[in-house]
């Protein structure tokens, strides 16, 4: 048995926009250039849930936020990952319909996470692990060790897809399978083998 475990941004979903980056910063009146450094420079600790959503919004913002501008901030995150990757949503429709174990690894929020669960594409993934949820994050070892035990399968079995380098060097070095991201077309390529 071969499990093939999808990242999601970048991955299933198209990147982040400067547009939808831009809109979270004028939503609460910030310079979009700072609003931009302070999102990524606090977000890896966001994702391994050692920040909640009104400390990262803060972070980001170099202020205190408000209950209404921390909703309104999760809800234009979440929609700045909702555009799928048509290619590889497609890819993973035929997977799934064919029988094959699929599964999801994200370094996401919790908040982010339950977002992304609502979307079609997501739910009909059995098998969904979030960094927030985990309190690790990639590219460190543990989170890999944590779904290879959650899958129940040797490192060996499983195939990781993801668009950043760091994490599928932290997947091949418990074993997995890493293969780097670049379009839809060369995924499937590379997938031809594991069908």
């Amino acid at each position: 048995m071969t499990w093939i475990v999808f990242d999601y941004g970048g991955v299933l979903s198209l990147p982040q926009s400067e547009s939808d980056a831009e809109a979270m910063a004028r939503a609460v009146d910030a310079d979009p250039e700072d609003f931009k450094r302070g999102y990524w420079e606090h977000r890896l600790e966001f994702d391994r849930a050692s920040l909640s959503p009104p400390a990262y919004w803060s972070a980001v913002l170099g202020r205190p936020v408000t209950q209404t501008e921390v909703a309104r901030l999760v809800a234009m995150d979440v929609a700045s990952w909702a555009y799928p990757n048509e290619g590889t949503v497609g890819l993973l429709g035929e997977l799934i319909e064919a029988g094959r174990d699929v599964a999801l690894l994200s370094n996401a929020p919790v908040c982010i996470g339950d977002g992304l669960d609502e979307l079609p594409w997501i739910a009909e993934i059995g098998r969904r692990f979030y960094s927030g949820r985990m309190g690790l994050v990639k590219p460190d070892r543990e989170i890999y060790d944590e779904v290879v035990r959650a899958l129940d399968a040797d490192p060996s079995e499983i195939v990781f897809i993801d668009d950043r380098k760091e994490n599928i060097e932290g997947a091949e070095r418990v074993g997995m399978t890493g293969v780097h991201f670049t379009d839809a077309t060369a995924l499937r390529g590379a997938l031809s083998g594991a069908w």
